[in-house]
């Protein structure tokens, strides 16, 4: 099959990037303007009580639940006349904003919690009606720009927030992409050893990524995704195709050395590099695609997002790409310094004095002290991860510049704490009834609330309290006063929203989905590199590895972002935590890269192995073709996807270090290490399955297929050739 499309791109090369060109502008025009089409963040699940509580309140009420605008207005004494003129007058300015349907201030509640602690500011509430995030946060923006240069006024709250959020990752994605291309570029003149084949990275790349920007322009008509999903299709769009294209044009060279730059170099990458890029794209969509099961926004937008990207990377590394190096032939190699040209020359050459050979030569030489040290480094840095603590997103990841981060440090800093961000309790019995009297009594005894509002109505027979916890709303104390709150025996319906209830559900949604996520990128893992070699150890083997990286990159993240170190490096203030998805976002796109750069390497140790090649050798001559090109690969997508480290949204930061990390871990420690000395240890047994799976193995002809004969020097060290024992389903 792959000797077929290698034959059809070598034919109609010209129609095919023409076709290639004009998608890319067309794509460009349509979807350039996707950002402004995605919502917020997105963190609730539909199933949970603080989302069934505020939906109830809102069909009652014909409002939201919380507010979606707060605006804090300094007026000199609150209590005063001159004030209150001040006050009313913002409210009834306030009140003509579009799909306002209540404002409310301290002189219609008369709460002093509404007063700061100097008695010279106070806050107004703002409540839509029931509106998508997105909506709300087009209505925040109209008032924001309504009270633009309003002495003494300055509006925040969590449509605001969103929008500001929105603004600002737009801004750092811009700003990555300033910072990443040209860095990018430089190295891959470094690794691709010429201009012209430099340039063929961030060709592929823009292509996946404004292609993937169309297509999540057309999935919004029907969807609704966040606005961080832009973030990653831009870091692995790009990083995928450095990588994608570094397998096919280093072998397409390697080929090209041995019967010239034609057909049949082209049919030979196709078959070998191609069909790793396959089984290496399925692998990373696979894993993204079980974020999925996930049911809020944030997570299966990045699932959407990251399929489509990898996906459509792939699909143009075994198109575009190859219709380029048809045009190109050997001006694929042109405008390359001296030094660099012998440096490409040496690359397409077997070398089995390589510093990778001698690197993996000796690590066999004492494989089971250097697998042993290697995981132990692995197994310490992970060991931080065991005390992490989780955080959520809200208007404290938003630069100090941002106004709703100003609202929100001055509602913490100068008024009552749990005023701005109650529990909302929504009750089915009316305000006047002694039943809900009784209840609100023994809501104020639970340990952690400093205050319960008289009750509201919301709706016929039912009603609103507001339980101001003693602490803040992402406190562990006021999550206990959430499950407190819900374990109150009532004779009449309860249902807890609010930050702090929206937190808990959170995370027990993402807890309660979790187990399916990880059997399901696992079980998908295990498949393909199966399909792949015939192995059931190798896979299993992949697993366990990938698992070490993962566990080590949490460690250094908990160090770096939870402990607050770096901060005046990396720009952040530390929230005390991490971002509670972290890790869940990082298992998928880091499980998927590490199997990535895994199926390369297996894919050459395999080949070696089927030309004859003992297992000791077959892996030297492996990890000699591919440990430069991992690294180059490992270092470029570092740079793509590292660059979101200058990210004022302190997660977006987070992420990009993250998948940074774990793929340089896994380019470096489990690539140069773990993997020579644990094949050594293993030997014949990396290749075992048992004989069903041996056979359907065989039975689905999945096995590499070269469609000319391939030179056996040129690839393995020069050795008499033997017939490796039927212990797999690899063995010929």
């Amino acid at each position: 099959m792959l000797a077929g499309l290698a034959a059809f791109v070598h034919r109609r090369a010209r129609p095919v990037v023409v076709i290639a060109v004009i998608g890319a502008v067309l794509a460009g025009i349509v979807g350039g303007s996707v950002a402004k089409r995605l919502s917020p963040y997105g963190a609730n699940d539909p199933a949970t009580q603080s989302v069934q509580a505020r939906d109830r309140f809102e069909q009652a009420t014909g409002r939201q639940l919380d507010a979606g605008v707060v605006a804090l207005v300094h007026a000199g004494n609150v209590r005063s006349a001159a004030a209150r003129r001040t006050v009313e007058r913002v409210a009834s300015e306030l009140r003509t904003g579009p799909d306002v349907a209540q404002v409310l201030t301290y002189y219609d509640t008369h709460d002093g919690g509404m007063v700061a602690r100097n008695g010279r500011s106070t806050y107004e509430l703002v409540y839509f009606r029931p509106l998508s995030d997105k909506r709300v946060q087009d209505d925040a923006k109209q008032l924001h720009a309504r009270f633009a240069g309003v002495p003494n006024v300055k509006l925040g709250g969590i449509g605001l927030a969103n929008l500001q959020v929105n603004q600002q990752v737009s801004h750092d994605l811009g700003r990555a992409e300033l910072l990443g291309f040209p860095l990018i570029f430089l190295l891959s003149l470094v690794f691709f050893r010429s201009l012209v084949a430099a340039l063929l990275p961030p060709l592929l790349g823009g292509l996946a990524i404004v292609g993937t920007f169309l297509a999540l322009r057309i999935v919004s008509q029907f969807a609704d995704l966040s606005v961080f999903a832009l973030n990653l299709v831009t870091g692995l769009g790009l990083g995928l195709a450095i990588d994608y294209s570094l397998f096919i044009v280093s072998r397409y060279r390697e080929e090209a050395a041995r019967t010239s730059f034609g057909l049949q170099a082209m049919q030979r990458t196709l078959a070998t590099a191609g069909r790793t890029v396959i089984f290496s794209s399925l692998t990373v969509a696979a894993a993204l695609a079980s974020l999925l099961i996930f049911p809020q926004r944030f997570l299966y937008s990045m699932a959407i997002g990251g399929v489509i990207v990898a996906l459509l990377a792939a699909t143009l590394a075994l198109l575009v790409l190859p219709a380029v190096l048809t045009l190109l032939g050997p001006r694929v190699n042109a405008l390359a310094p001296r030094r660099l040209q012998r440096a490409a020359a040496r690359d397409a050459q077997a070398l089995q004095s390589g510093a990778w050979y001698r690197l993996s030569r000796l690590v066999m030489r004492r494989p089971g002290r250097v697998a042993i040290a290697s995981a132990a480094i692995l197994i310490a840095a992970g060991l931080p991860f065991a005390s992490a603590k989780f955080t959520w997103v809200d208007a404290g990841v938003l630069p100090s510049s941002a106004s709703a981060r100003q609202v929100d440090d001055a509602l913490n800093r100068d008024f009552p704490r749990g005023r701005a961000n109650p529990l909302e309790v929504v009750t089915g019995a009316s305000p006047s009834s002694p039943r809900l009297h009784r209840f609100a009594s023994r809501v104020a005894g639970l340990p952690g609330v400093a205050a319960v509002s008289a009750p509201q109505p919301a709706g016929r027979g039912s009603s609103l309290l507001a339980v101001a916890p003693v602490h803040g709303p992402l406190a562990a104390a006021s999550e206990r006063l959430v499950n407190d709150l819900r374990a109150l025996p009532a004779p009449f319906y309860v249902g807890v929203a609010g930050q702090s209830a929206s937190y808990v559900d959170f995370k027990h949604s993402l807890s309660t989905h979790l187990p399916a996520v990880l059997a399901v990128v696992v079980l998908t893992t295990l498949i393909i590199l199966f399909l792949m070699t015939g192995s059931v150890v190798l896979p299993l083997k992949a697993v366990l590895m990938n698992g070490l990286t993962l566990s080590a990159t949490f460690g250094i993240l908990v160090l770096i972002f939870q402990d607050g170190r770096l901060q005046g490096l990396l720009d952040y203030g530390s929230q005390g935590g991490l971002e509670t998805t972290q890790p869940i976002l990082l298992f998928a796109i880091a499980f998927g890269l590490a199997t990535d750069y895994g199926v390369f390497l297996l894919a050459r140790i395999k080949e070696a192995r089927e030309r004859g090649a003992s297992n000791k050798e077959a892996v030297a001559a492996g990890l000699e073709r591919t440990g430069r090109i991992v690294t180059a690969a490992a270092l470029l997508f570092s740079v793509a996807i590292g660059a979101f480290a200058t990210s004022q949204i302190v997660f977006i930061k987070e992420l990009g270090i993250g998948t940074a990390l774990a793929v340089l871990i896994d380019a470096s420690l489990i690539r140069a290490l773990l993997v020579p000395s644990l094949m050594e240890l293993l030997g014949s047994v990396n290749w075992w399955a048992p004989r069903p799976l041996r056979r359907l193995h065989e039975r689905l002809g999945l096995a590499e297929v070269a469609p000319i004969p391939a030179a056996p020097a040129a690839a393995v060290p020069s050795r008499p050739r033997r017939t490796p024992p039927r212990t797999g389903a690899a063995a010929p």
